[in-house]
């Protein structure tokens, strides 16, 4: 059965470093919680207290209704009595082991029976694909196949919370975009609560229920994909989500829900806002023409970059330069004329001085 999980508060320093600054976060039952931020930005400090790999400044971690952590309590439990499941970006499988003992090592500690174990092992394989693999070294196999293995010992052994820091980051991009889908699928067979590490936003925005972008140890955004997507908290969270990055242009607010940005004059009803502003545009959002229409405004196409399923092209007038996405190839030049529009709708308008979301 699916649980919670409770951060309040929770603090975790390296010398003078603040690794997690006072983060507060509640994991619903069942869902997919991916921790997603640049190097260095506590996510996997986060996700390493929470396991109980590491000791915390302060704060208290809840797994389900039972205090694992408290500071100011003096409690903590051992990682090994929080009943999580663990899945490391090194796979962290013995190398002297076959498949089956790999697995059954954690459930020997739990003193089951052969039977049971056996049934386990057959079960946890199936569900990963790996059937036929029990008398295998880790060394016979890819890197690609011990990943699936970690993941079949971490479902056999049937745990209440998973943990999985990094774990397609060692893979190829052709076996990662096939484990992605291994790993919602198992998700969604499994319902049990992950916490899932990565800086990778694509695996975030494919995997996920609900993403934490995180930013020097402070939690920035929790939401879901789609939100954290087009409805940014912040600007490093605009600025971090999506590929090709967002365009963030310099925009004045003059009182009338107007708003002048560089070439653009917009109107846009509800703003709550004056002065200076910055104004996010998705580059799907923006609609590109070759030949002039009503309220376009004419730009040169710097570089044409086509990727096969869709197109970037980066167009310029003076200092202002746009990312737009088309799908399919591109039929425009480099440096031929093009007119660009775009929905007042879909634009995101930030605070200039404190970079938060004002109006979307």
């Amino acid at each position: 059965m699916s649980t919670t999980i409770t951060i309040n508060n929770l603090t975790k320093r390296f010398g003078k470093v603040v690794a997690l600054d006072n983060v507060n976060l509640s994991i619903e039952p069942g869902t997919f919680v991916t921790l997603l931020g640049p190097s260095g930005c506590g996510k996997t400090t986060l996700l390493r207290c929470v396991a109980g790999l590491e000791d915390p400044d302060g704060g208290e971690i809840y797994i389900g209704d039972q205090l694992v952590f408290s500071y100011d309590k003096g409690i903590t439990l051992p990682s090994g009595k929080r009943d999580l499941g663990l899945v490391f970006q090194n796979y962290a499988l013995w190398p002297h082991m076959k498949v089956d003992k790999n697995i059954t090592f954690a459930l020997e500690i739990q003193k089951l029976g052969k039977e049971e174990m056996g049934k386990r092992v057959k079960e946890s394989l199936a569900e990963v694909k790996m059937e036929g693999y029990e008398d295998r070294y880790p060394r016979e196999m890819s890197g690609g196949q011990q990943q699936r293995i970690a993941l079949a010992r971490m479902l056999a052994y049937r745990p209440k919370v998973f943990l999985m820091d990094e774990p397609l980051s060692n893979l190829d991009a052709r076996l990662r975009m096939d484990m992605r889908a291994e790993l919602k699928r198992l998700h969604h067979i499994s319902g049990a609560t992950t916490i899932y590490v990565t800086h990778d936003q694509v695996e975030a925005l494919t995997m996920s229920t609900k993403i934490a972008v995180m930013k020097e140890g402070v939690l920035q955004q929790l939401d879901t994909p789609d939100i954290v997507y087009h409805y940014p908290a912040n600007l490093f969270v605009a600025d971090f989500i999506g590929n090709p990055k967002v365009n963030l242009l310099d925009g004045v607010v003059n009182g009338k829900n107007v708003v002048n940005i560089g070439p653009f004059k917009l109107a846009i009803d509800n703003i709550n806002a004056t002065g200076k502003v910055v104004v996010s545009i998705r580059p799907e959002d923006i609609t590109i023409s070759t030949q002039p229409v009503p309220g376009a405004v004419e730009f040169s196409a710097y570089s044409v970059l086509p990727s096969g399923a869709d197109s970037t092209i980066i167009a310029r007038l003076g200092e202002v330069e746009l990312t737009i996405r088309e799908m399919g190839i591109s039929k425009i030049k480099m440096d031929q004329k093009i007119w660009l529009t775009f929905d007042p709708q879909t634009l995101n308008l930030y605070d200039k001085e404190s970079g938060n979301l004002i109006a979307s």
